[in-house]
């Protein structure tokens, strides 16, 4: 478990922005049964520790002598730099299963893409799981290599698992396959065509309320 150092922090509201200046990111950490610690970590250490262990694996955070294993439940950033400007800690009951999307990673080249033209189609990026906190894999790594033709297909129940986590998707849902040249062209005219149907309904509609009723004389 990768560890990470935080201070207990006593500057909270506006105050919080001298803490960016000073290389630092306002935090909180909570959980079930446990009091609420208001938190600063160094911002360069955090990303280190982020690189590492993702949003999906235990973090030993260091507080004052106390260690307390942590999930990333979420990080808010700032909408026009994208810097980080608050995170929140999750304290993990390690006794208790708990939720969690894990990022797929698809390695190699399918055949079907490389031999035959096909576009590589990932119908999911990441896959819900449950498992015990310290059992929560990083990331789950995804081989298209098996993919030879149009026809082949990456189920759930293809995936390679740790042991002792639980999938929280059906067993024949389809998490990669390789369309056809054809197929991709059909899907990409499918969805413009809808697009455009989309944006001429909008603005019917749009003329239709802009349309003043007459008002008979008299009225």
């Amino acid at each position: 478990m990768i560890s990470l150092q935080a201070k207990i922090r006593n500057i909270f509201g506006s105050k919080t922005k001298s803490l960016k200046n000073q290389g630092k990111i306002p935090a909180v950490v909570y959980g079930p049964g446990e009091k609420n610690f208001s938190l600063e970590v160094d911002e360069k250490e955090f990303k280190k520790v982020l690189k590492v262990a993702g949003e999906s694996s235990l973090i030993e955070l260091l507080i004052d002598g106390q260690k307390k294993p942590v999930l990333v439940n979420e990080i808010q950033k700032d909408p026009v730099s994208d810097s980080i400007i608050h995170i929140d800690f999750y304290q993990a009951d390690l006794k208790e299963e708990v939720e969690v999307a894990i990022p797929l990673v698809f390695e190699g080249m399918a055949p079907a893409e490389k031999d035959l033209g096909g576009t590589l189609n990932k119908n999911m990026l990441e896959i819900e799981v449950k498992a015990l906190p310290q059992n929560l894999p990083h990331e789950i790594k995804v081989s298209v290599e098996g993919l030879k033709t149009f026809e082949d297909h990456i189920l759930v129940k293809d995936l390679v698992l740790p042991p002792n986590v639980t999938v929280l998707k059906k067993p024949d849902e389809i998490v990669a396959q390789v369309l056809a040249p054809q197929k991709v062209e059909e899907e990409l005219a499918t969805e413009i065509t809808e697009n455009v149907e989309d944006v001429a309904k909008v603005e019917k509609e749009k003329k239709e309320e802009d349309v003043v009723p007459e008002v008979p004389e008299g009225k």
